[in-house]
């Protein structure tokens, strides 16, 4: 219902004139009450409002002589509602229904504009959407995010597009990218990203021209996709390459919105972080230090405040329902309540008499439901005081304890499952109503009341029903003296979201009224005298209801007097003159000031007196704490304070005197409660009584206070029972305090003063900041453009050890990206300068779709909620973690002065090993190693033809498991042959060929061909025929970089290569020379090449990670890695070994070209895409050839994981069985993932595997000796261990137990290989380390992350000082900006890294090879080149 305030602004705004509208008919009346219902409650947009209207009133607005019609009605429109508001300065910013009017003060919209004239135009880059996401988030008022479907059918289009077109704007019909860029060049950008943010109110792009160039729609719709090529900051040079502003060259591939994004965060906003960090320091994160100029207070300790005292009265009636039956038998005719409907006429008015036989008709029934002191939960709408409160003095006559909540309206309401819970735990089992609101509840099938979520079973009584019977007249309820058991139970809900009961005792209850009636000067008599002293209750829907009931006291929210002047003019004749108390129930909350001070300005001339706005303050704890009394006639009110927002946020009251910015302008709330004592208490830790000029929690000690949260011991004691100490250490009082949860002061006069409630309370880095207080700020940036009617939710999450804010506001349905993003920018330079803290998130939702709390207003813990669940689906999301995380831990201190062999002696000087190991000694392992005479590997295949001939050395099998090739030593001797023959015509010793074969024998023939004509292989993956246009561009940078003269490669492939599917992903033309190896010609060979030193290069390894690593091995080392593998495996002729990996780089490629060469054993080579149809192929070919060692990689591992689990008993049917298994190694060249690992040994056990022979080894690309370590064949179980990741950061290692927060698990890679030096050397100096620090030869810093339910892949990289994840989403695109927040909080909460850029794919767009590596560097080329067809891209400021 809060709504309605902002509805109203736009009553006032287009309010015909006051002579047009006395003359308007009853009819129009009644239609533009509807429109403006249907505007508040979002049934309709705000354009179609003001059309609708304007309509309405064209034909009774006289018409102004040759001026088009459809203009005069806006203007005079406008018109009238200037000369209406003329008279009040208040009145003269007001513009559209966007505001709150709560949070509205002039002072502090002029401060906010002031703040924001301060910045620079600044230029940023703005999020990137793909258009199926814009087009929901305009539309998105009248479709909920989750009930399209037509997301996944357009995700599923767009994979086939991006698989058969070069680009994914060719596939959506774009133009191509070079014309994009020329188009960039030439000034006329039409992308929404190019909007530089202005800084000014109104601002505009400094694109305008360009964009009102553009007036077709499909240019722009064609456009939309394309928003990251605008180029702000950066000049293009004549050859072409992109240089940044200082000068650093970029390809031109990079798109702009990068550098922009650079250019931003190159100096980003954050204090000096401390010298160095201490390493047993417990989060080893950065702490902040309090700043020595920070305001503190000054002022004396305070002393407790005291009430006066509470008078005795003689004859007050000894309990509540006393009093009731009291009046109900003196004054039976008198009225007790009076209900008035929307146009102020009093519907309903109960007398004593008639409220005390309704009570009794409650309080009897035949058959006991209920015993006394059982709960009952009263759902009464807040339109029917008069049943509500028949309900609650029925409840108390008949010694039940009622628990009133508000009536749910759906099943799902924001919060209901916790009011469920506060029922069950009060074990609630009736609930009662009207009957008109019964029917109103949502049923279930069976007619009956639905039961909602969290709530226990009810029996719903109908309190007016037929069967409701008058008791007898000789039927008198007992009366009791007031005691302390419990009467009614308020529910509260905390910051959290939780909600719990608030007990207040029939005793209190009656001090409270005594309390009450003291301090606003009731008196017996008014009673007598026609009861003109009286409370007029005002229900929530209606407009100013004073006329015509002469009250003398009236007790309203802000909200209401807001609403009360919407409607002013509609009552000419309305006169205030009678009051003498107008009480401001929510006076706590210091914006309820413009509220007053509007109201005031209207109703001055209409006989409301400024003395008698009595603001008071109140909380569910502690109920009424203060009220101002009206003072002597014509004795003006007391003034207001201007405190500094900076001083508040230390908690420390200064009034402002020199920058008017930030201010907060509050009213005192009055005096204390008669009977009762207050104080100020520090809020956090021991409750220490503050100094005068300080803010802390108000503490209050009286006899009308509640009791306890119900059946909540614990918090309990902490809220109800403190004990407030002097500094010294002194109670000062036995009487404990309760805990009001209002945060204030106490001023001059012992008037106390609220700055703020403990649920709104956010401490960032030490600072307290109002939650209040950033809404109005943010409301302050051009409200009339873009906030949808002021709803905006601002909360905190704590996020690395500290409270972040997060700010979320609905937008107008009409509102553009534009709009959005240039609001969200100026709302986060408002925040910055007025309240000196940063937020941390900023996210934008359509219009209605926010939580609503029982009154309309925004549901904050419901909205948090969603917002850490990534519920929220926001249709637009701003990150700011570079400027509010100040407390990263500290990067390493460089020591340039200290060389290796200063490291040295200071390792041995603290008693530090130095961290270094050693495989075994080669030499002086005895073996018949024949191989050993050759220095080349070449030479050993020779040898072998000659002395073996028929040996077999090689198998390949096929999907079905049958031998698809085979290859002896003299085959595979004879067809190296005719490849040599070949190249040697054609090419010189020393060039680089590039190998582009599917596993199998070709390829390993081919390799020893280049080696015996001289020239350097290297070997390359063959492009996916199905995939060309993500997996060819590979292929062709792995020969550009490694300057191949030379492709050789298969019939199939080379068609393959120049078709045109590949045509249209690289230039074919530029490919060098391709031979095709199916059919060479028998020739004599030449003499075979034989390199002059062991230390040429024998062959290139290339692997595709982040970087793509180019690694020459020459023939030397080539020898030695075969022998050490030998040895350490114990290979020789007569083994069998089963390989099922890629043949392309590492350890792999080592495997299957060179080790059975060099040993002379078999290799089963199992491809490893083969397993993709036949999951069962690798562990079947063990099985059947007995094999005793076998290498997979982890990819491998997990296809069988997964495909065979359910599959294990068919397997032994098949008579599969892995007893035979010594050693099962898999290959990483990653961080060892145990997980899978173990999961592998326990399916598989049932078949024989002995999880001992299940290991992993670790090799290493760049590494002469290409493979660092090795499990043993009869090596014990492999170690785990469990290190700090904390200390990992700061390449430290650190043991810590399993299950330790921050532990992370590494298994053991097994031995080092015969022959292999290990020392983990220092990254900068390369000197060694001590054996606990992290060294090169570590653990990557940042895994990706998989997510455990298994749907969802990241990926992550780097580029120059961004950090760019990956995240695949499989779902509704609508999920896509919830995404953003999470991912940026596990990384920091995790990894203490700040996110840069988060970007939304879709599934399969990470780019994974056949070993499930993911392949980091076409991910990162593909997202610098703007080619991964993003579904958002957001760029943390």
């Amino acid at each position: 219902m809060a709504e309605r305030t902002s509805s109203g602004l736009l009553t006032m705004m287009l309010e015909p004139t006051p002579a047009v509208a006395m003359t308007l008919p009853a009819e129009v009346r009644e239609k533009l009450a509807e429109l403006e219902l249907e505007l508040s409650e979002g049934d309709i947009t705000q354009k179609g409002y003001e059309k609708k209207r304007g309509k309405l009133l064209a034909p009774y607005i006289p018409q102004i002589q040759g001026v088009d019609p459809s203009l005069q009605i806006d203007n005079r429109i406008q018109a009238s509602s200037q000369a209406v508001l003329s008279g009040s300065k208040h009145h003269k910013s007001r513009t559209a229904n966007t505001r709150d009017e709560r949070f509205r003060s002039d002072l502090h919209t002029e401060a906010v504009q002031a703040a924001l004239a301060k910045y620079k135009e600044r230029k940023m880059p703005m999020p990137s959407k793909r258009r199926s996401v814009l087009v929901q988030s305009s539309v998105e008022a009248c479709t909920p995010p989750d009930t399209s479907s037509a997301s996944e059918d357009e995700g599923s289009l767009r994979r086939q597009g991006r698989l058969a077109t070069s680009t994914p704007y060719q596939g959506h019909g774009h133009p191509a990218v070079e014309h994009w860029f020329n188009r960039v060049i030439q000034g006329s950008s039409t992308s929404s990203s190019a909007s530089s943010t202005s800084s000014h109110p109104g601002g505009r792009s400094v694109n305008t021209t360009a964009h009102a160039a553009l007036n077709a729609n499909a240019a722009a719709t064609a456009l939309a996709d394309l928003m990251a090529h605008t180029q702000l900051g950066c000049e293009w040079r004549s050859e072409g390459s992109l240089t940044l502003m200082d000068g650093v060259p970029v390809n031109s591939r990079v798109s702009s919105k990068i550098q922009q994004l650079l250019n931003t965060l190159k100096r980003p906003k954050r204090p000096p972080l401390r010298e160095f960090f201490v390493d047993d320091f417990e989060e080893l994160l950065d702490v902040q230090q309090s700043d020595p100029n920070q305001p503190r207070p000054e002022g004396q300790h305070m002393s407790p405040l005291e009430g006066e005292p509470l008078e005795v009265v003689n004859n007050w009636p000894p309990s509540l329902p006393a009093a009731l039956q009291r009046w109900g038998t003196t004054h039976p005719k008198s009225p007790c309540l009076t209900a008035l409907d929307n146009a102020g006429k009093p519907v309903y008015t109960l007398t004593y008499e008639a409220g005390y036989t309704l009570l009794n008709k409650l309080s009897t029934r035949n058959e006991p439901l209920l015993m006394p002191g059982d709960r009952v939960a009263l759902v009464f709408p807040n339109n029917d005081p008069v049943m509500f409160m028949v309900a609650f003095y029925g409840c108390l006559l008949a010694e039940l304890v009622p628990v009133p909540i508000e009536v749910p309206l759906t099943r799902k309401d924001a919060g209901s499952q916790q009011i469920g819970f506060l029922l069950g735990s009060c074990g609630v089992t009736l609930a009662l109503t009207t009957d008109a609101c019964q029917k109103g509840l949502p049923k279930a099938q069976t007619g009956e009341v639905a039961t909602f979520k969290g709530w226990p079973r009810l029996l719903w009584f109908v309190t007016d029903g037929k069967h409701v019977v008058k008791p007898p007249k000789d039927w008198h309820p007992p009366i009791r003296e007031a005691s302390n058991d419990i009467a009614y139970i308020e529910y509260k809900t905390s910051k959290e979201g939780s909600t719990m009961g608030i007990t207040v005792s029939n005793s209190a209850m009656l001090a409270h009224c005594h309390a009450l009636t003291q301090a606003c000067g009731y008196t017996e008599e008014c009673h007598e005298s026609d009861a003109r002293d009286q409370h007029s209750l005002l229900p929530d829907e209606s407009q100013p209801a004073l006329l015509d009931t002469e009250a003398r006291v009236a007790v309203v929210k802000s909200r209401d007097m807001h609403w009360s002047l919407l409607a002013q003019r509609d009552q000419r004749d309305i006169s205030l003159s009678s009051l003498r108390m107008l009480i401001v129930a929510d006076g706590a909350n210091p914006w309820s000031i413009s509220s007053c001070d509007a109201f005031l300005n209207v109703f001055q001339a209409r006989g409301l007196r400024p003395e008698v706005i009595c603001p008071c303050a109140s909380s569910s704890e502690a109920m009424t704490v203060a009220i101002r009394r009206p003072p002597e006639m014509g004795v003006p009110p007391p003034g207001k304070a201007v405190l500094s927002m900076g001083g508040l946020s230390h908690s420390v009251i200064r009034v402002d005197t020199e920058e008017k910015l930030s201010v907060l302008t509050v009213q005192d709330v009055g005096q204390v409660m008669p009977g009762a004592l207050v104080c100020v208490v520090r809020v956090e830790g021991t409750p220490y009584l503050c100094q005068t000029d300080e803010v802390g929690e108000i503490c209050m000690s009286s006899g009308c206070t509640g009791v306890a949260y119900y059946g909540l011991p614990g918090m309990t004691k902490n809220i109800f029972e403190t004990i407030p100490i002097t500094s010294s250490g002194i109670p000062i009082s036995d009487r404990p305090f309760t805990r009001t949860s209002l945060l204030g002061f106490v001023g001059p006069d012992s008037l106390v003063f609220i700055v703020g409630k403990m649920d709104g309370l956010m401490v960032v880095s030490g600072r307290r900041h109002n939650a209040d207080d950033v809404v109005a700020t943010a409301l302050a940036v051009e409200p009339m453009k873009f906030v949808y009617r002021g709803r905006i939710a601002v909360f905190s999450v704590s996020v690395l050890h500290d409270e972040r804010i997060v700010v979320v506001a609905e937008q107008r349905p009409d509102a553009s990206e534009e709009d959005s993003f240039q609001w969200m920018s100026r709302v986060l330079q408002a925040i910055d300068s007025i309240h000196q803290v940063g937020v941390y998130c900023l996210a934008l939702v359509p219009a209605n779709t926010l939580p609503k709390a029982p009154l309309g207003g925004i549901h904050i813990s419901e909205t948090k909620q969603r917002f850490l669940e990534g519920a929220l689906h926001p249709c637009n999301v701003l990150m700011c973690p570079h400027t509010c995380v100040t407390n990263l831990p500290k990067p390493r201190q460089k020591q340039p002065e200290v060389g290796p062999a200063s490291m040295i002696v200071g390792n041995l000087v603290a008693g530090k090993r130095i961290a270094q190991a050693c495989g075994r000694d080669v030499g002086q392992l005895e073996d018949n190693d024949q191989a050993r005479k050759f220095l080349y590997i070449q030479d050993v295949l020779q040898w072998r033809a000659q002395a073996t001939p028929d040996h077999p050395l090689f198998l390949v099998l096929n999907a079905k498991g049958t031998v698809a090739s085979t290859a002896t030593c003299l085959q595979l001797h004879k067809r190296a042959e005719r490849v040599a023959t070949a190249l040697m015509g054609r090419l010189n010793t020393g060039d680089h060929v590039a190998l582009v074969y599917p596993p199998g024998i070709d390829l390993i023939a081919t390799f020893y061909g280049c080696l015996y004509a001289g020239c350097v292989p290297v070997t390359v993956r063959p492009p996916h025929p199905q995939n060309l246009a993500t997996t060819l561009p590979t292929v062709k940078m792995i020969v550009e970089v490694s300057k191949s003269v030379c492709i050789l490669t298969s019939q199939a492939i080379m068609k393959l290569l120049k078709s045109k599917e590949a045509a249209a992903a690289v230039d074919i033309k530029s490919w060098p020379m391709v031979l095709d190896t199916d059919d060479l010609p028998r020739k004599k060979t030449p003499q075979m090449y034989k390199p002059p030193t062991p230390e040429m290069l024998a062959y290139l390894d290339f692997s595709v990670s982040t970087t793509g690593i180019l690694a020459g091995m020459s023939h030397a080392a080539t020898s030695a890695l075969c022998r050490s593998i030998k040895l350490q495996c114990e290979l020789y002729p007569s083994r069998q070994i089963a390989i099922c990996l890629d043949p392309y780089c590492g350890l792999g490629f080592a495997l299957w070209c060179l080790c059975s060469v060099y040993s002379g054993h078999q290799s089963i080579l199992v491809p490893p895409l083969e397993l993709e149809s036949n999951a069962s192929l690798w562990l079947a070919a063990v099985s059947q050839y007995k094999v005793r060692v076998t290498f997979c990689s982890y990819s491998v591992m997990e296809m069988c994981t997964k495909g065979l689990g359910s599959q294990t008993e068919a397997l032994r049917l098949r008579n599969v069985n892995l007893s035979c298994v010594r050693t099962c190694m898999v290959v990483a060249e990653e961080r060892p993932r145990i997980a899978l690992t173990q999961s592998f040994s326990k399916i598989f056990k049932d078949l024989g595997l002995s999880p001992r022979a299940v290991s992993t080894t670790f090799g290493c690309r760049s590494n002469r000796l290409g493979k660092l370590a090795e499990q043993g064949t009869a090596g014990p179980d492999p170690t785990t261990v469990y290190v700090d990741m904390r200390a990992l950061r700061h390449d430290r290692v650190r043991l810590v137990e399993r299950g330790s927060p921050h532990s992370l698990p590494l298994m053991e890679s097994g031995k080092i290989l015969p022959g292999v030096k290990v020392i983990i050397a220092n990254t900068e100096t390369k000197g060694p380390l001590g054996d606990s620090h992290l060294g090169e030869d570590g653990l990557p810093r940042l895994p990706a992350a998989h997510r455990a339910d298994g749907r969802q892949w990241s990926a992550v990289f780097t580029w120059t000082n961004l950090l760019v994840v990956v995240v695949e989403l499989e779902g509704s695109e609508q999920e896509a900006l919830d995404l953003v927040a999470l991912v940026t909080n596990v990384v920091l909460e995790e990894h203490y890294l700040i996110v840069g850029v988060v970007v939304v794919v879709d599934p399969g767009v990470i780019p994974i090879n056949s070993r499930g590596e993911k392949q980091r560097m076409h991910l990162r080329d593909g997202f610098l080149a703007d080619q991964l067809d993003p579904i958002y891209v957001a760029y943390n400021m």
